[in-house]
């Protein structure tokens, strides 16, 4: 909407000329149906003027829109309390404030129905919150609510604004570092929420933040050692002893989670966010009929919640009844779901129809639930290729003679590399079968350790990474390897040797050379058909953004092979590239092929690895617990006549 067409219909709204100010909109949405400012103000306009139902329609269809606008969740809470539906305001007046902590309004509706129904505590609880906003300078409070409608930078200027003439300020930090967290920069919100912690030590909050971003950065026992803090201070808070529970097994203490997630179930019978953490460690244990039956009562327990249904798809070996699905299909028909429900059902029942050869409805879910995550996303392939190009700029040079004589000495690490659904776990379950070899998880420490280059001030503009690797010193890289060998060990047992399988190293292979020129790298890949499908149909967590469109990921998978061959010709005998299908019709000499590699003595283990017992936390833990399946090779021609666009794309590799 044009600045114009807005003050114009603010100026109607101002003067009560509501009638105006609906003709207005009306005019901008039969060009525009689909503006969500002309239907937020409309659906406002249509309130003012009593006309309820009109602007519950409104708001319904707008907020399949842009789902995660807090704004629109506050006036449907407003419409809602003026119809008298107290339960559906509550909920929607919490979803605003989700989104959008600024919301004052949203706050304010919450607390007053809260003391309707005589719920005091939970009232005073939101009082406090509200008094710390109302006492929050108005220019942290805009932060906030440019923060929650995605516009960092704004948000970034206006904290560091405030915070070079109030340099002690707890709340501009918070709020600083969780901008910086939102950029996937870490070592800064880390400081700032240390340095926010000194100040004001009591603050919980606080704490909570500092929590997650030490998590983040893998620090996983200095977090652990937050919560046992919070947990002290409040013994009886439920939310801290989950969290205490999610550490424990995060630290490999499986045993001390579940006991954890049982004692809060006690206390909150029923809690689908517990039963679902309680599900996850019985699954990363191998006690998987245990989760199902955990997943199972967390959709009893709240049948709309997603994560549950998706849970229980995640499991592969799993398959849903017809009535599971009709239960399902009938939660999508909800307006209120969540976005993040929405997704999860989508990815849910995409595997419940492929489960009984329904392909075309099974694909047609699927391709739902990555369209709405692509609608979320800013992801651009062609930024991707760019910057894939500038590490084979940047390793053209001399830098690469630089490789042995620079970095830790340590032999430690093993990086299985590829993309996601490549077999890289399989690989993983293999070597870690060995007693030489600890498995471990999905790393981010490399990623990290990027993230923090990308901010280095040497050099000015957008590309500071890979560029800046050929400023850095011998001293550094060094020291780069020493700490990352430091900070894994918290995720090792006894073996001499650790597996970090995070597919996305593969693109810095340039700095692991540089930093542990000793480590191992093996480069895990599979039929381009059936790895970018795979992770087609695959809900991440979070990343991995290319998985969301078919000729994104075919792009990706491309340049990911262009990248890799570069690697392999730049270090040549130092990466060894293992095809998912040679593993599959040549298992005995692969696995042969591998441990020669990775210059470690043959163990039958290694043959039998669906027998060891260990935790595994990827998508693939049910399937890797399993003696290798031929019959998965070409599961992706079932789906072959929806794969044109794919197909297109990788043919070159095909």
């Amino acid at each position: 909407m044009k600045s114009v067409d807005r003050e114009n219909i603010e100026s109607l709204m101002r003067s009560n000329r509501f009638d105006n100010a609906i003709e207005a909109c009306h005019e901008i949405l039969s060009a525009q149906p689909k503006n969500v400012d002309a239907n937020y103000y409309l659906a406002v306009c249509l309130r003012y003027s009593k006309r309820l139902m009109e602007a519950h329609d409104v708001l319904i269809n707008l907020r399949k829109i842009a789902p995660e606008h807090g704004r629109i969740h506050q006036e449907i809470g407003h419409t809602n309390l003026a119809m008298g539906n107290l339960l559906d305001a509550f909920n929607a007046f919490r979803a605003a404030v989700q989104l959008n902590p600024s919301l004052k309004a949203a706050l304010a509706g919450q607390i007053d129905i809260l003391l309707k129904w005589d719920q005091l505590t939970e009232a005073k609880k939101l009082k406090l919150k509200m008094e710390r906003l109302l006492q929050m300078p108005p220019a942290l409070v805009a932060a906030i609510d440019m923060m929650s409608q995605g516009k960092l930078a704004k948000a970034e200027k206006l904290c560091r604004d405030f915070l070079s003439k109030t340099p002690h300020n707890v709340d501009a930090m918070r709020i600083l570092a969780q901008i910086g967290i939102k950029l996937n920069i870490l070592h800064d919100p880390e400081f700032l929420l240390e340095s926010a912690l000194k100040l004001d030590p009591n603050d919980e909050d606080l704490r909570v933040d500092y929590v997650e971003v030490l998590k983040k950065r893998q620090k996983l026992q200095m977090a652990h050692e937050e919560i046992l803090i919070l947990r002290d201070k409040s013994s009886e808070n439920t939310q801290y002893q989950s969290l205490h529970g999610i550490s424990c097994m995060q630290l490999g203490e499986y045993d001390e989670a579940l006991k954890h997630f049982e004692n809060i179930l006690k206390k909150v019978p029923g809690d689908p966010g517990t039963l679902i953490f309680k599900g996850h460690v019985l699954k990363t244990c191998g006690n998987g009929d245990d989760a199902i039956l955990s997943y199972k009562a967390a959709t009893r327990s709240s049948i709309g919640f997603g994560e549950a249904w998706h849970s229980l798809a995640n499991l592969k070996t799993f398959s849903f009844s017809s009535d599971e699905i009709n239960l399902m299909e009938n939660q999508l028909q909800n307006s209120a779901l969540t976005f993040h429900d929405r997704v999860n059902l989508n990815f849910a029942l995409g595997k419940a129809y492929e489960d009984i050869n329904d392909i075309k409805t099974s694909f047609r879910h699927y391709k739902a639930g990555n369209d709405l995550k692509k609608r979320r996303s800013n992801y651009n392939s062609e930024q991707i290729t760019n910057e894939f190009q500038r590490q084979k700029v940047v390793f053209r040079t001399d830098i690469v003679k630089k490789v042995g004589q620079v970095g830790y000495n340590a032999s430690d690490p093993i990086f299985v590399v590829g993309l996601p659904r490549a077999g890289s776990t399989l690989l993983e379950q293999i070597l870690s079968s060995h007693s030489k070899v600890d498995g471990t998880l999905e790393l981010p420490n490399i990623l990290s350790l990027v993230n923090e280059l990308r901010r280095n001030k040497k050099i000015e503009g957008d590309h500071r990474y890979p560029l800046i690797l050929e400023q850095i010193s011998s001293e550094e890289f060094r020291k780069f390897g020493k700490d990352y060998i430091e900070d894994t060990i918290i995720h090792r047992k006894h073996a001499p040797l650790f597996i970090d399988k995070m597919p996305n190293n593969f693109r810095h292979i340039g700095l692991i050379k540089l930093m542990l020129p000793n480590a191992k790298i093996i480069d895990a890949r599979r039929h381009p058909m059936a790895c970018c499908f795979s992770g087609f149909k695959q809900l991440f967590a979070e990343g991995q953004e290319f998985s969301n469109d078919l000729e994104d990921i075919g792009k990706y998978y491309c340049d990911y092979v262009d990248l890799m061959d570069f690697w392999h010709l730049k270090f040549p005998y130092q990466i060894l590239h293992v095809q998912y299908e040679d593993v599959v019709n040549n298992f005995e000499g692969q696995v042969k092929r591998i441990l020669e590699y990775c210059e470690l003595p043959f163990e039958e283990a290694c043959l039998s690895f669906y027998k060891t017992e260990r935790a595994v936390r990827t998508p693939s833990s049910e399937q890797v617990r399993q003696p290798i399946y031929k019959g998965g090779l070409e599961q992706w021609r079932k789906f072959e006549e929806f794969l044109g666009p794919l197909e297109k794309i990788v043919r070159p590799y095909l």
